[in-house]
């Protein structure tokens, strides 16, 4: 089939989820702590570990792995895999990436080295815009490559017809991260973000990106602003997409992804964390029905050791997938949420998914959607 997903809601055909298959650990570094910064920060929330410094931070510009363990991974995989069965249930065809062979330790770089993790938030490392997949340009160093695994799906859509483009590669070295979102947040890291080192290879700041900072709305793309590096990168998508869609800038709605903190449900109607987003979003959208959703519970997550890192938010359930205008995927631990939903009139569909704080996803990160029935309709005029 064709490649074509416009929005968010339209009825879902084909759709990318992810695998965790081999994920070992996370490697603490500059890019790392910087892009997981908002969660990183030492807390005092009713479940939330605090990290020892000593035990995990990243010292003078060296990796430091923090190996997840067994069981979650154990448990992730079972959830994934529930995941791509309620989905074919649905009659949704789903595709699966190629697995990280557990050899392949490392990617090296002309300016570094990290530890490669699997392709499991797909959503990220890729951009949906109609008939045309675009790799996006990685926050993270560990995934620099991880659209490589992604390339034969992306080959057969090319063969059927599709568009297929990569924004520009950063060098990535210390030089090149936009520091200013991190040193202006209350609080501060968990660890003080060293001054970036210099590098034979600085070349200033460079356009870093993911798909998951971009809401897609028909021939509409709304996309998270938060640093100099996401706003190179706009500019170069403005460019590369002129003509065929509108881009609207939402500047600082979150450290850098927006689907944990809106998600489009239908045509006028939103899925928020708070009203405050409205303050965020392009004006023609401020009198959508937004749907709030309710305060995470205590018991709506595993309670984890104080070794365990976590890295997403309290909201990460926000982050559900629409498999039609009215049918949504929503984490079974999160009744409250189900409740909300249909009493707005959604069928909700319930799919475990236990440890999405430890892996930093929840059902719309996993997942690419490739083939919806939605055109470029203008939802905003």
């Amino acid at each position: 089939m064709q490649l074509n997903s416009y929005d968010e809601w339209s009825k879902l055909k084909e759709v990318v989820v992810g695998t965790a298959i081999n994920y070992a650990a996370h490697d603490r570094e500059l890019s790392f702590d910087l892009f997981f910064h908002d969660n990183l920060k030492v807390r005092s929330e009713w479940y939330y570990p605090r990290l020892s410094t000593a035990a995990v931070s990243a010292q003078d510009g060296e990796r430091v792995r923090h190996r997840i363990k067994q069981r979650y991974l154990d448990e992730l995989n079972e959830d994934v895999e529930g995941i791509v069965d309620t989905l074919r249930t649905l009659n949704v065809t789903v595709h699966r990436p190629m697995t990280l062979d557990p050899s392949t330790a490392e990617v090296r770089t002309l300016a570094w080295s990290a530890a490669v993790v699997p392709p499991l938030n797909v959503r990220d490392i890729a951009l949906v815009a109609g008939d045309e997949v675009i790799e996006t340009p990685p926050m993270l160093r560990s995934r620099y490559f991880e659209t490589q695994f992604l390339k034969p799906i992306f080959a057969s859509y090319f063969k059927e017809g599709a568009r297929w483009s990569a924004m520009p590669r950063p060098l990535m070295t210390d030089g090149s991260f936009d520091r200013s979102y991190v040193l202006s947040t209350t609080g501060g890291p968990t660890e003080p973000i060293p001054h970036p080192k210099t590098h034979c290879y600085d070349v200033g700041l460079e356009m870093m990106w993911d798909g998951a900072q971009c809401l897609r709305l028909g021939r509409d793309l709304v996309v998270n602003i938060a640093n100099e590096n996401h706003a190179m990168a706009c500019d170069w998508l403005e460019r590369h997409l002129e003509g065929r869609f509108r881009i609207h800038r939402a500047s600082k709605l979150s450290d850098s992804h927006i689907d944990s903190m809106v998600i489009a449900l239908a045509p006028g109607r939103l899925l928020v964390r708070s009203r405050a987003v409205a303050d965020y979003l392009p004006k023609e959208m401020r009198n959508w029905d937004m749907i709030v959703a309710p305060e995470p519970a205590k018991n709506n997550f595993p309670i984890y050791d104080d070794d365990d890192l976590l890295l997403s938010s309290l909201y990460i359930d926000v982050n559900v997938l629409s498999v039609a205008s009215d049918v949504v995927l929503v984490n079974d631990a999160c009744p409250e949420l189900a409740r909300i939903l249909e009493q707005n009139r959604f069928q909700v569909i319930p799919v475990r998914h236990r440890h999405r704080r430890i892996f930093g996803g929840g059902f719309h990160c996993f997942t690419l959607d490739t083939v919806r029935e939605g055109g470029p309709e203008d939802y905003l005029s």
